[in-house]
């Protein structure tokens, strides 16, 4: 298997976060986090700022040697695997649903609201 290399981790990662979780807002892997914020969990997060910062240390020949290879790759899993088991299709449904249950939720309750009334003034 070819080792690939940070940079080129890093911006499938990207990639990745784009397609599941629809962050079209930046290139790079740091501004793609900056803007999904709380979609991912703390765990994941973490490892994604490591790999993120590892970047920066990597454009650097001397600070290169600082970055560890197991590290990233067990950081590089970690989010991957997050990141299969999102699916974006059951997050605009959820997001929808939830939209459409406080519609109706309201509804009933101010139809509740006006046949109460009607029953207490003798109109029903």
């Amino acid at each position: 298997m070819k080792q690939r290399s940070l940079p080129d981790i890093n911006a499938d990662l990207a990639e990745l976060l784009r397609q599941k979780l629809g962050i079209r807002r930046g290139v790079t892997l740091e501004a793609k986090l900056n803007k999904a914020g709380r979609l991912l969990p703390r765990a994941v997060r973490r490892e994604a700022r490591y790999l993120a910062s590892a970047e920066t240390r990597f454009a650097h020949p001397r600070l290169r040697r600082q970055i560890d290879p197991v590290r990233v790759m067990k950081a590089e899993r970690a989010i991957r695997r997050h990141l299969q088991g999102v699916d974006p299709g059951l997050r605009q449904r959820r997001l929808w649903g939830g939209i459409a249950a406080g519609l109706a939720f309201n509804f009933l309750l101010i139809a509740g609201v006006i046949i109460a009334w009607m029953w207490n003034t003798g109109r029903l």
